[in-house]
């Protein structure tokens, strides 16, 4: 299964697609999964294992995202990882674009400085490629994320 753990609580991975591949997930110890690809729900899949999935259906067409792409996700992931024993993946097809764009966001509003998160990242998972239109839509909701006292 193609899954990297960015800190001890959150990974990044490509599609899991198939009920062997989550049952691999599962016992990861993964508990909660941010899917953010357009072409696959894992729901069917994680209910036999407990897990539960926010699909988040995101195109990886390199244009910029609203915030609406990431507040739901990131009001999921906060509230998944209130419990300690929690564990979250967040995942696209490849593992390249979407998914490390919307975990930037998390650990951005987890506080995290944003090139100490990007470093972070493509040291764990090197196969990250931020595109600059996905960091700019991060940024610009961070910016208003922050702003509206939700930080």
């Amino acid at each position: 299964m193609d899954l990297t753990w960015v800190t001890p609580r959150i990974a990044v991975g490509g599609g899991i697609w198939t009920d062997a591949n989550m049952a691999k997930v599962a016992a990861a110890g993964v508990t909660h999964i941010i899917d953010m690809q357009v072409e696959f729900d894992d729901t069917p899949l994680a209910e036999g294992y407990g897990i539960e999935v926010f699909w988040n259906q995101v195109d990886d067409d390199f244009q910029p995202k609203p915030a609406e792409v990431f507040q739901p996700g990131i009001e999921f992931a906060l509230a998944a990882l209130e419990s300690p024993e929690n564990k979250l993946l967040i995942h696209c097809a490849a593992g390249v674009h979407r998914a490390p764009m919307m975990a930037l966001a998390l650990l951005r509003a987890q506080g995290w400085d944003l090139q100490e998160a990007m470093e972070l990242m493509e040291e764990r998972r090197p196969v990250v490629d931020f595109a600059d239109v996905y960091v700019r839509s991060v940024e610009d909701f961070i910016r208003n994320y922050a702003g509206a006292g939700k930080r």
